[in-house]
């Protein structure tokens, strides 16, 4: 199967109602945003729901959280060693090729690598660490805002059952909950043919991504985002007619303007026509 032959721009508007979309840990677990009040979404989220979606939908993925493991595997290491042969290790561009071949996210935003050696029984590495970067031609930004967005915080009571049979109550503790009222963020992203060449990412992989796009937020809810809370409106789509690309990705990501009310208009690009598709 060929590499992506096309150039690809996309931009997927997301909407927010009463919801924490992605709580930053180092701050009691509120809704990112920066110092402008403009909320943020960071790309290793979209790209950890993006490999949530590819696995439903049947797809090999590298990196899988821990409450979708469907191999049994308790890290990375198990996971590479068990799924790459003992002789493709000692060949670094046999290792890559063969990681690209076997999981979806690796030939799509690249993995590194980057094992220690075994250690022997004194404690000592014996020294066959190993550490392979593969750069993915599948790029993706933090969505952000288009408005700064507003945080509500609540406190809420937290029980537990108590020692012996759970009979007895546990001690209520106090805590915080914070949701994003309402808002509207937009992420962009681009496909690069040259780097797909180097993975093997496809056109078929492209249109696995395009299809999955709309449905981001399906099967991933939770206290902090209840059903409905998050959706996709829409993906907006670049195919261009060349691997260089008919415009710059700067171009074409800034062609785009979405309101606050979820609203957007796109400004004429000479060749270059975008999709517009519906979200779930």
């Amino acid at each position: 199967m060929s590499s992506l032959q096309n150039k690809i721009d996309f931009a997927v508007i997301i909407t927010v109602l009463r919801a924490n979309p992605n709580g930053d840990p180092l701050n009691g677990n509120r809704p990112r945003a920066d110092y402008d009040g403009f909320g943020e979404i960071s790309d290793v989220c979209l790209k950890r729901k993006l490999r949530d979606r590819l696995q439903e939908k049947g797809e090999s993925i590298f990196v899988q959280s821990n409450d979708r493991k469907t191999d049994g595997m308790n890290s990375l290491r198990e996971r590479a060693e068990a799924g790459l042969s003992k002789e493709q290790w000692t060949d670094r561009d046999k290792t890559a090729k063969a990681a690209c071949a076997k999981w979806f996210d690796v030939r799509a935003f690249g993995q590194l690598f980057a094992f220690s050696g075994k250690k022997k029984k004194g404690g000592e590495e014996d020294g066959d660490g190993v550490s392979i970067p593969i750069r993915g031609p599948v790029t993706l930004q933090a969505a952000v805002s288009v408005a700064p967005v507003s945080v509500s915080s609540i406190q809420i009571t937290k029980s537990v059952s108590g020692e012996g049979d759970g009979t007895k109550r546990g001690a209520d503790t106090m805590g915080m909950k914070h949701r994003v009222d309402k808002g509207v963020y937009v992420a962009f992203g681009s496909m690069n043919p040259q780097l797909a060449e180097r993975t093997g990412f496809s056109d078929s992989d492209s249109e696995t991504i395009k299809g999955i796009l709309p449905k981001l937020f399906e099967n991933d809810a939770s206290s902090a985002r209840p059903e409905g809370s998050m959706a996709v409106a829409k993906v907006i789509w670049w195919k261009h007619d060349c691997k260089a690309g008919q415009h710059s990705s700067f171009k074409v990501h800034h062609s785009l303007v979405v309101n606050a009310d979820g609203s957007y208009a796109l400004a004429n690009l000479p060749g270059l026509i975008p999709e517009e598709i519906d979200g779930f």
